[in-house]
């Protein structure tokens, strides 16, 4: 470890806040992007061939097993499609209007399996363009009824037990969609207070398409995340949190409320296992003041059993929303002490179903693997029959690894694929699963083949990916680039045209590392890196590299690092702690803990990890800052950030260049106008990569 610089704590603030506010007047109105004056030739005809694959998108298995509702990603719309699982090749495209120059997309089927709910922008002229509305299609007329004619996000759509209603989550009226990825909006006004925007849980009803909120008025106020109905209809589950919704998913409590059945907010009286629940918001779980394992942490993925009796729902140290991993926790609906049902699990559990009572179905990520069980509650033990244990990526869309059940769950629906394989829709009864699509026959991966790698480093035993580089030949030597995920609580799976596939195309051998405080081997492996950011991760990275080195024809003097968030993080912290690498490329990332702490827009779920706040503990913040060893740097470093990057800031990325400046190390900054921290345009994701492209070979040239 290399000696330690500090820096007053005064300064480094006084310095965030200049680059800050500069950054911040710029963002309102960007200069335009200058494109590349050079272009490799090759990446074009790659990126095409990459994308030359169908995608579908969305995944919805009717109660009775019998048909697929799914939704196909196109230049033109997303288009829906219905297919009977007995008899795929009478597959038909539901169109709205007949229209195809829109979105169609998360089908819900009713609970009868006689409708479809679905979100769709496909609206008559006279509404505002591209507004998702809610669409009821129904079977036996085959004919599409608007629901709804609302302004705002409209997302997560749920049928009531009863049929009668769809739930969904609403923001009226919002600016942006709802969470901490998108791009925030330009920094004006009274910060914190002014144009707040709330996503409550909605619902229209089937046969009226009267709109109201399922809420009560007390939990008006409260950003809601995720819902589930009770069986009865008459109760929702929902995990919420006081506004900003983007900051405050990390402390977000469990909640039940009844449903609001007419203008003076009554509940309808009778017999229920809440029945002696005053009207209003009651608080289930708050993991903030229960005492245990959970104390702290976060929750997802609430679910009433079959008698709502209890609410199931994942515990653990998380990272962003849609990146759900965990235990599995089990809590009276009527609130009380919450318990572990899925305790030492060497496996990292993203979603689940009741199957019955007594049986939950799980979905969980095990060393890189999708793995789909069922689990029986009292035994704590997996059911066998249900298996299945893949390399490769399952999915349906909505939440993380989700997939479709039939109402018995007796049949499942999902999308696979891998590195080797691309999407395709899958469905029939456990045992007998078929391919449904056939929607990339012939396409052929324009990368090389990939292997899982696992090794040990101090009492772990770490797993990632490797990609051969296309036409691989053992006689020559390769470039190695190391690409670190985000998260820091996540993981890479094998899915097509994931993990570097675009570098490995090139011509890299790419590995893919899920280190310590990854998903996919319980939660002590996830919060192994727990006020140790940087160091042990590190150490397994670069353990893993001597693995890869002493196998495979791999060139040492021609190795990079790079990643996008915490991966970010690990490639500014990473050439502070080791020359090994001759480049490197941070994508949105955090170069000094104490300063990303009082600028990024979701601070709460820092303290988690790093036990305390900035203002308690600012040495375990410095410890693991890039710019606390900015003298150690030698790596020649590109950095790219989006300006309006809500989640990784880019005064963080503005910081690092600049030391990295006055230091007389390579280097360059690039900030694309209006993104946050997930890219939405094209052209500057394309920048991007070709950006990145180009410093690796320039950095790491070939020798001739």
């Amino acid at each position: 470890m290399s000696a330690r610089r500090s820096y007053p704590h005064s300064a480094v603030f006084a310095l965030a806040l200049v680059i800050a506010a500069t950054a911040f007047a710029q963002s309102g109105n960007p200069a335009p992007m200058q494109s590349l004056k050079t272009h490799d030739p090759r990446l074009e005809k790659i990126t095409e061939a990459m994308h030359a694959s169908k995608s579908p998108t969305y995944v919805a298995l009717s109660p009775d097993g019998a048909t697929v509702a799914w939704t196909l990603n196109r230049s033109e719309g997303t288009q829906l499609h219905i297919t009977p699982v007995a008899d795929p090749a009478k597959d038909t495209v539901l169109k709205i209007e007949g229209r195809e120059d829109c979105a169609s997309e998360a089908p819900v089927w009713s609970p009868d399996g006689t409708a479809l709910a679905l979100t769709s922008s496909c609206t008559p002229k006279s509404e505002k363009a591209g507004q998702e509305q809610i669409f009821l299609w129904t079977k036996s007329t085959s004919k599409f009824k608007q629901l709804t004619h609302l302004t705002g996000n409209v997302q997560s759509l749920a049928f009531s037990p009863d049929g009668k209603s769809i739930a969904f989550l609403f923001v009226e009226n919002a600016t942006r969609s709802a969470g901490a990825l998108a791009a925030m909006k330009p920094w004006s006004g009274v910060i914190g207070e002014d144009g707040i925007e709330i996503q409550r849980v909605a619902a229209v009803d089937v046969a009226s398409s009267h709109f109201s909120f399922l809420s009560p008025k007390d939990s008006a106020n409260l950003h809601v995340y995720e819902f589930d109905w009770s069986p009865d209809s008459r109760f929702i589950a929902f995990i919420a949190a006081n506004p900003p919704g983007e900051n405050n998913w990390w402390v977000a409590k469990l909640y039940v409320a009844g449903v609001v059945q007419d203008g003076n907010g009554r509940i309808p009286d009778g017999e229920h296992v809440m029945d002696t629940m005053e009207f209003g918001a009651k608080v289930i779980l708050d993991p903030a003041t229960i005492p245990g394992p959970l104390h702290g942490l976060q929750i997802a993925v609430p679910r009433f059993s079959p008698d709502g009796s209890q609410i199931a729902f994942i515990g653990g140290i998380m990272s962003d929303q849609g990146s759900t991993g965990g235990d599995i926790y089990l809590v009276s609906s009527k609130g009380g002490e919450p318990k572990d049902i899925t305790p030492n699990r060497e496996a990292t559990p993203a979603w689940f179903s009741w199957v019955n009572s007594d049986t939950l179905g799980v979905s969980e990520m095990a060393k890189g693997n999708t793995h789909l069980f069922a689990y029986d509650i009292a035994s704590q033990k997996d059911i066998a029959q249900y298996d299945l244990n893949r390399p490769e990526t399952l999915r349906a869309g909505g939440l993380s690894m989700r997939v479709s059940l039939s109402a018995d769950s007796q049949s499942i629906a999902y999308i696979r694929s891998s590195f080797d394989m691309p999407p395709e829709i899958y469905a029939g009864p456990f045992g007998s699963v078929k391919q449904i699509t056939h929607l990339n026959d012939g396409i052929k991966p324009v990368w090389g083949k990939s292997e899982s790698i696992e090794w040990k480093n101090d009492d772990f035993n770490v797993q990632g990916w490797l990609l051969y580089p296309a036409d691989y030949n053992p006689a020559k030597k390769y470039p190695l680039l190391v690409e670190v995920h985000g998260g820091p609580s996540a993981a890479l799976g094998n899915s097509w045209a994931g993990g570097g596939a675009l570098f490995s195309a090139m011509g890299y051998f790419v590995f893919s590392p899920n280190p310590r405080g990854s998903y996919g081997q319980g939660e002590r492996f996830t919060q192994a890196n727990v006020k140790d950011f940087g160091y042990g991760d590190l150490r397994d990275v670069l353990k893993g590299m001597d693995v890869l080195e002493a196998k495979y024809s791999i060139d040492k003097n021609r190795e990079g690092l790079t990643g996008w968030s915490y991966g970010g993080f690990m490639t500014m912290f990473g050439v502070t702690q080791t020359n090994r690498f001759k480049a490197a490329v941070a994508g949105a990332g955090i170069s000094d803990w104490k300063s990303y702490y009082g600028q990024n827009s979701i601070d709460q779920w820092m303290t988690p990890f790093f036990g305390a706040t900035v203002y308690d503990d600012p040495a375990v913040y410095a410890k693991s800052s890039a710019i606390e060893y900015i003298k150690n740097v030698k790596t020649p470093t590109l950095i790219l950030v989006g300006d309006r990057d809500g989640e990784c800031p880019a005064p963080q990325s503005f910081e690092f260049w600049h030391a990295l400046r006055a230091e007389g190390v390579k280097t360059q900054l690039v900030v694309y106008p209006n993104e946050g921290h997930h890219f939405v345009d094209p052209a500057h994701t394309r920048d991007r990569d070709e950006r990145m492209l180009n410093w690796f070979a320039t950095e790491m040239p070939e020798k001739q």
